[in-house]
C-alpha cells in the first residue's frame, strides 16, 4: 500500500497507460479521479474500480475545466496530492507533411495541458503540505527522431517544464520528474503508420520488445510515492534500452 492516503489526479486515464496507472494506484491505495476527454469510458473505469474512484471529464487544454477538476477532486477525496499529467497524442509526419493544425494540436495537449495541469494543482498541494507531480514525456523528450518533429518538440518541453517546476516547487516539498517511456504497448501504439514503424523500433531496442503498461505505471508509483522522497527535477528512463547508445 504505497499510496494509501494520496489523493491522485491522473490525466489521459480512460484507456492503455492510463488505465493501467489508475488500477495499480488503487491497489496501491490511493483514491483517484480518472480524468479524460473521453466521460463515458472514464466512468466505466471508475465504476469498476468502486469508492476508491470518480470520473471526471478533463480537456487538458482547458484553464477552466482544470480548475473544475481539482476543486471536484479535493470535495470528494480531500487535497491533491499526486498529479499524474499522462494525457497525450503522436502526430507522426514528415516535415514537410506535418501542418500548423497538427503542430497546435499537439501542443495543446501534450505542452498547454501539463502546465495547466502543474499551475492548477499546485494550491491544493500546498494545502496537503506537499505532493508529487509526475509528467509522462517520452524518449522524443531527450531526443527525437524523423517523422517526430511536433511530438518531440512537446515532449522536449516537458522535460524542460519539469525541471524548472522541480527547482521553483521544492521549498513547498512538491517534488516534480519526468518519465520518459520508449516503445510501450498500448493503443497509440496500433495506429496506422505508426504501427509498422513500431515493429522496426524493435529489432534495435537491447531487451528486443515493447514495455508493458505496467512496467511505466511501477515506475509512476515510485515517484507518486514517499520511497522517492528525495527525487525531483529527474528524468526516468523506461525504454528497454533504446537511447542507452545515444
Amino acid at each position: 500500500m504505497k499510496l494509501l492516503n494520496k489523493v491522485a489526479i491522473i490525466t489521459g486515464a480512460a484507456q492503455g497507460m492510463g488505465a493501467m496507472h489508475v488500477r495499480k494506484f488503487i491497489e496501491e491505495g490511493a483514491k483517484v479521479a480518472v480524468t479524460d476527454i473521453n466521460e463515458e469510458a472514464a466512468k466505466k473505469l471508475a465504476d469498476e474500480l468502486g469508492d476508491s474512484a470518480i470520473a471526471l471529464k478533463l480537456n487538458v487544454s482547458s484553464a477552466d475545466n482544470w480548475k473544475e477538476v481539482v476543486e471536484t477532486t479535493e470535495k470528494s477525496f480531500g487535497p491533491v496530492n499526486v498529479l499524474v499529467n499522462n494525457a497525450g497524442i503522436g502526430i507522426f509526419k514528415l516535415l514537410e507533411d506535418l501542418t500548423e493544425a497538427d503542430f497546435r494540436k499537439t501542443f495543446e495537449i501534450d505542452e498547454l495541458g501539463v502546465f495547466l495541469g502543474m499551475k492548477t494543482v499546485v494550491p491544493s498541494m500546498k494545502r496537503a503540505n506537499g505532493g508529487s507531480i509526475v509528467n509522462i514525456s517520452s524518449v522524443d523528450g531527450l531526443v527525437s527522431a524523423p517523422t517526430a518533429i511536433a511530438y518531440s518538440a512537446s515532449k522536449h518541453a516537458v522535460t524542460g517544464m519539469t525541471k524548472g517546476a522541480a527547482a521553483e516547487l521544492g521549498q513547498y516539498n512538491i517534488r516534480v520528474n519526468s518519465v520518459h517511456p520508449g516503445v510501450i504497448e498500448s493503443p497509440m501504439a496500433e495506429q496506422g503508420d505508426v504501427a509498422e514503424v513500431i515493429k522496426k523500433l524493435e529489432q534495435d531496442i537491447p531487451l528486443r520488445r515493447r514495455a508493458k503498461t505496467e512496467e511505466v505505471s511501477n515506475l509512476v508509483i515510485y515517484l507518486a510515492s514517499d520511497d522517492s522522497s528525495y527525487s525531483t527535477g529527474a528524468q526516468f528512463v523506461v525504454d528497454g534500452g533504446m537511447i542507452s547508445d545515444l
